[in-house]
């Protein structure tokens, strides 16, 4: 059974015994949320990120949802890529090609990869043009606050330093608040060249969800949702704060074991 519980301004805190319990959730809100706006908008426009991630949402493939989701209103983006060839292991694309797109009747010209051929300034530029190209015909909406593109869905997962996407602590693209896409060379983790959705964009999304597994993860956890004092330093997953949509952690016992004693409910 899982627990679940809202934590102040950080959002629906969904915490589970095992990892089967969370993917089976996770399937059952990303479908939801599909068939919620392929009826209001006729499409369903969703940003994945890299990691474990995929494997997670591998109930997707099954019944019921490999038949009662609306495949062909879909349209997937990446919310962080590593500017690799798409046949590289350490590919996002790859990952989700083979633990997902290739399980489920997705129409290929609605799956949006980066230019792997380019530098990553370039690959951010070429990306940012795509994603201005699906507002423009609007397959993606856009924000009603700022020029942001406003998706569907964005799913992340974090890092045990707490970074998001490809948004590193102390990294400059942090800071970017004009572009939707930006590119970094210098990753502290490989490969050190990738392309990355802003923090304004990751803000702008109507539902974002952040997907968190293993006690190696847990000291960020509490650091991106506990009151922490002004001494602490402020994590990228701790800037994710959508500023008109809807936050849920979708969190493993492990990860959730240093958060503070919140209220929750079975």
């Amino acid at each position: 059974m899982a627990r679940s519980g809202t934590h102040d301004d950080r959002g629906k805190l969904r915490i589970y015994e095992c990892l089967d319990e969370l993917g089976t959730d996770l399937a059952e809100y990303i479908a939801e949320l599909s068939e919620m706006a392929v009826k209001e908008r006729g499409v369903f426009a969703i940003a994945l990120s890299g990691g474990s991630l995929i494997g997670l949402m591998g109930k997707l493939c099954e019944a019921p949802y490999n038949k009662t989701v609306d495949w062909a209103k879909w349209y997937i983006l990446w919310a962080d890529e590593r500017v690799v060839a798409k046949s590289h292991a350490d590919s996002n694309y790859k990952l989700a090609k083979e633990g997902l797109l290739s399980k489920v009747p997705i129409v290929p010209s609605h799956v949006h990869s980066i230019n792997d051929s380019v530098s990553a300034e370039q690959a951010a530029g070429d990306y940012e043009f795509v994603v201005r190209q699906l507002v423009k015909s609007r397959i993606i909406s856009v924000s009603e606050i700022g020029d942001y593109p406003k998706f569907d869905l964005i799913l992340l997962g974090m890092g045990p330093d707490g970074h998001v996407a490809s948004l590193f602590p102390n990294n400059s693209a942090l800071d970017e608040k004009e572009g939707w896409v930006t590119f970094i060379t210098d990753s502290p983790k490989p490969p050190p060249e990738r392309i990355t959705f802003t923090m304004p964009v990751i803000n702008s999304a109507s539902n974002v969800a952040m997907v968190v597994t293993g006690s190696s993860k847990a000291e960020a956890v509490h650091l991106a949702i506990d009151a922490v004092g002004p001494d602490c330093p402020s994590l990228p997953a701790r800037m994710v704060q959508p500023s008109q949509g809807k936050l849920v952690w979708f969190l493993d016992k492990a990860a959730a074991s240093k958060l503070d004693g919140a209220q929750f409910s079975e």
